[in-house]
């Protein structure tokens, strides 16, 4: 079992052990909401569609080491592919806050020591997506999200 440096989080990215790099993730869930993003204009909107295998009370992959079987295009979040990918995470995410140079916010549980407070806060998905098996993609639009 791999030891977690204490305050490791606020090391740079790259200096993480993937140990350290996986428990930086805050399980808020967001980033496993489909997004929209529009050619003409590079804007893109969060929608409340999830992914078939975010647990929508957990807030987490139902089958996070097998999650690219079942979704092969789910992102595989990196310290290389981070850059490439920022531009579509929620601006709460702690990788993007990392990767921006910020701290992270008293909800994460690695500050406030409960992974409750994130949920409690309001900050994650719980309770309130729906599975894209249950919403075809042409309806996505229905459920775009003002503000995340």
């Amino acid at each position: 079992m791999t030891t977690l440096r204490p305050k490791f989080w606020t090391l740079p990215l790259t200096a993480l052990r993937p140990a350290e790099w996986e428990a930086l993730c805050d399980g808020c869930g967001k980033c496993c909401l489909n997004k929209l993003e529009y050619e003409d204009t590079g804007e893109l909107e969060f929608t409340r569609v999830a992914c078939k295998l975010l647990d929508g009370d957990t807030c987490r992959c139902m089958s996070y080491p097998n999650r690219h079987d079942y979704v092969p295009e789910c992102v595989r979040l990196t310290p290389k592919s981070l850059k490439k990918s920022v531009y579509w995470m929620p601006v709460t995410c702690a990788y993007r806050l990392r990767w921006e140079g910020k701290p992270l916010p008293e909800w994460h549980y690695l500050i406030s020591g409960s992974t409750e407070t994130v949920h409690e806060t309001g900050h994650s998905v719980r309770g309130w997506t729906v599975s894209e098996a249950e919403v075809p993609e042409d309806d996505w639009q229905d459920y775009v999200i003002e503000d995340l």
